[in-house]
């Protein structure tokens, strides 16, 4: 088998210098580089792993079919191969669908859309007086910010509201007993749009075990978009940021609110990261 293996590597690579090494090398240096690009879109997500069970399905069956059974003369399986082939294509339609999906949402809903929407203070001046009030009191909380990817799925799981953002508003939502403390709160445009919304969890297996669903549901809802979520911790009253599918724990109300206005476009052009996003890594 090696020796078969070895003998079609170098038959390659005879074949690579007829087509002329600089031509060859710019399509594979193109083709890694989408790779590339599709790994760093699913790094972190349910797909990632399911990316690498995909790679592995067609080295071996590159390996069975194109490497022993075309050697060995086995022309059922080089007849089965094609078919194969595309199954195995549509089913990585079928596996990767929420991943394609926020791909199209995020090509539907580009930034020159809605360019010229910015979220102000009157927005996050609210939102951090809540999530600190919460936090003392130790009060659950997750709340949505809609950037530029639509969660019109989401809000349509949970209860309409459109009212103007306020502290006492998030406050009463998520009061013990209150029928909307479950779930989320959506925000849209400076308007809490509704409540007691069902998140997507996240699969990723990076996450702290210790973590409960508030802070799952807010990692797996920034992985199928670009929502900028803040979770307050029932059990300890801290303050996190979820975004691009990583968590950002242990905020103080002056570091959200920085990280806010950054992340919805409100803090001074040209001021970098605050040490609150900066200098955190993903748990």
């Amino acid at each position: 088998m090696w020796q078969t293996l070895t003998d079609y590597i170098v038959e390659y690579i005879l074949r690579i210098r007829e087509y002329g090494l600089i031509k060859v090398g710019a399509e594979l240096v193109l083709i890694g580089l989408v790779l590339y690009l599709v790994w760093l879109f699913l790094q972190g997500t349910r797909g990632s792993r399911l990316m690498r069970g995909l790679i592995v399905t067609f080295i071996s069956v590159f390996l069975i079919v194109d490497v022993l059974a075309e050697r060995l003369d086995l022309e059922r399986i080089n007849v089965l191969f094609q078919p194969l082939v595309y199954m195995i294509f549509f089913g990585a339609l079928i596996v990767f669908q929420p991943e394609l999906r926020r791909a199209l949402m995020q090509l539907g809903e580009a930034s020159w859309i809605r360019r010229f929407i910015r979220e102000t203070h009157a927005t996050t001046t609210p939102i951090v007086s809540a999530a600190k009030y919460l936090a003392d009191h130790r009060i659950g909380a997750i709340i949505a910010i809609e950037r530029q990817v639509a969660l019109g799925a989401v809000t349509e799981s949970g209860v309409r509201l459109d009212a103007a953002v306020s502290s006492e508003l998030l406050r009463a939502i998520f009061w013990p007993g209150s029928p909307l403390h479950d779930m989320g709160v959506v925000i849209q445009e400076g308007r809490v749009v509704a409540a007691a919304c069902q998140f997507p969890l996240t699969e990723s297996d990076r996450l702290d075990p210790s973590l409960g669903s508030r802070h799952r549901a807010a990692v797996g809802l920034t992985e199928d978009s670009d929502a900028v979520v803040i979770v307050v911790s029932e059990e300890t009253g801290s303050i996190s940021l979820a975004v691009g599918g990583k968590l950002y724990r242990g905020l103080t109300p002056e570091a959200l609110d920085q990280d806010l206005q950054r992340l919805l476009h409100v803090a001074t052009e040209g001021e970098g990261k605050s040490a609150a996003l900066g200098g955190r890594q993903r748990p």
